[in-house]
């Protein structure tokens, strides 16, 4: 059995309207140090956005979702934040921001498997 080891992670949320305070999970970040893992998983439901947010810009929001991907995986195309260490990597994903992409308050818990764990938090937390 391997040892647990610690890992965070983010609930990515569109908030179109931020005067309604609504939001809709759509993806979650997760980094773990101790494994060097950093990833994402995010979705966009275009059936469940256009009824719960009528006007949003899906392409927009979808390119937005995708550089949080690229960023994660250190992709050179990605820009400046992208070569970051791993950890400066989350820690700006993970920042408060006041577009219509923002990010929960960040959590923590131990774990063996974070690659599963990600898949676990996105299907218990987005979909």
């Amino acid at each position: 059995m391997q040892e647990k080891k610690s890992y965070e992670y983010a609930v990515i949320r569109l908030v179109p309207r931020v005067e309604r305070e609504e939001f809709l999970n759509v993806g979650v970040v997760l980094y773990a140090a101790g494994q060097k893992f950093l990833d994402v998983k995010f979705s966009l439901d275009k059936k469940r956005l256009r009824a719960f947010f009528g006007d949003v810009d899906i392409k927009e929001t979808q390119k937005y979702l995708e550089s949080f991907e690229s960023i994660c995986k250190g992709d050179k195309e990605a820009g400046a934040i992208a070569a970051l260490p791993i950890a400066e990597r989350f820690r700006w994903l993970s920042a408060n921001r006041s577009t219509i992409v923002q990010i929960s308050k960040v959590h923590t818990g131990l774990n063996e498997d974070p690659a599963g764990k990600l898949t676990e938090l996105y299907e218990q937390l987005v979909l």
